[in-house]
């Protein structure tokens, strides 16, 4: 990192520090509120991306927030948490790109404050709560930074009645091979075909070395789960998607897998918008796209297509009891 932005507020909290010696020759920016870069107005997100900023602040306000409806893998009190805002990654059809101005990494340094929160919530319900990681981010991709990942498995291992979806197309899993699985954390993979990797995911690991990551976590006892959302459109969809589900079920143990979620691509209308001025050529946006009910998506026989054909092969594989469709 060339530059970080520091809140006042957190300037000298002991992660900031640590954060800061890793970066010895950075330019050091004080601000009184990420949001006084993060928002800015008229900011270059294409150039802002080759370059990305650290920018260090105090997460004030509510920092767990109930999932949208839908947005769930079996449980009944779920929410979500974001501990940084924006990936690491550059995927094209990622509605990040239209939701934020800057390109920027926001990494919110009071994470003892997001543990109190759930604490909190966590004690308002008899029954279990899941906490879901990756909403707003990658929950793993910079974690050798942040070190977020090995306090929040501490926290959630002295909580039984709390689970945790950390989501991520990342092989940073160090964290989490170096000790035992815990039995209320999933590790949840975003998957696509690899020709779909390859042109619309820049940065991201390949099929490949997801799959062999989520081998190695299934082999050293956590939970695994597969997220294969949004499905996006090609051509020769059932080729791609094919092998890929080929790949899929002849390197993991799929009776094992604890849940399956499968989804359409779909973004707000003005997000769509955004990211077809971002990227005029990109060929995923140029593809079938009509709007419905204020989203951007296939229409609908393609979608239904689509997602059939995923069904099928995924239902010769898994149970009823591991699938959860988006909707």
């Amino acid at each position: 990192m060339d530059t970080l932005y520091i809140e006042d507020a957190v300037a000298n909290h002991p992660r900031t520090l640590t954060l800061r010696s890793r970066y010895p020759k950075a330019r050091i920016v004080s601000i009184e509120h990420y949001g006084d870069v993060f928002n800015a107005p008229a900011q270059n997100f294409k150039h802002q991306k080759a370059s990305p900023a650290l920018i260090l602040a105090k997460k004030p306000g509510k920092r767990v927030l109930p999932t949208p409806p839908g947005y769930h893998i079996g449980g009944e009190n779920n929410y979500y948490f974001s501990h940084m805002l924006n990936c690491v990654y550059d995927c094209r059809y990622c509605f990040l790109q239209g939701m934020y101005q800057s390109a920027h990494y926001v990494v919110f340094i009071n994470s003892e404050d997001f543990f109190a929160d759930m604490d909190r919530t966590v004690r308002e319900h008899n029954d279990d709560v899941w906490f879901f990681s990756g909403y707003d981010c990658d929950s793993l991709a910079l974690d050798p930074i942040t070190g977020f990942v090995d306090e929040c498995l501490s926290f959630f291992d002295s909580q039984p009645q709390a689970h945790l979806e950390l989501r991520t197309k990342s092989t940073q899993i160090r964290p989490l091979l170096k000790r035992a699985a815990i039995n209320n954390a999933v590790v949840a993979f975003s998957l696509s075909p690899e020709p779909i990797v390859s042109a619309e995911e820049h940065g991201t690991p390949s099929l490949s070395k997801r799959l062999e990551a989520l081998k190695k976590l299934q082999d050293a006892g956590w939970k695994i789960g597969l997220r294969f959302d949004p499905l996006l459109y090609a051509d020769n969809f059932n080729e791609i998607y094919g092998a890929m589900f080929d790949q899929v079920f002849a390197t993991l143990n799929m009776s094992d897998v604890h849940s399956v979620s499968l989804g359409v691509f779909r973004l707000p209308k003005a997000f769509h918008k955004k990211l077809v001025r971002l990227y005029p050529d990109a060929k995923l946006l140029n593809a079938p796209i009509a709007a419905r009910d204020g989203m951007m998506s296939y229409p609908e026989d393609v979608e239904e297509t689509m997602r059939n054909f995923c069904m099928q092969r995924l239902q010769q594989h898994i149970g009823d009891h591991q699938f959860f469709p988006c909707t």
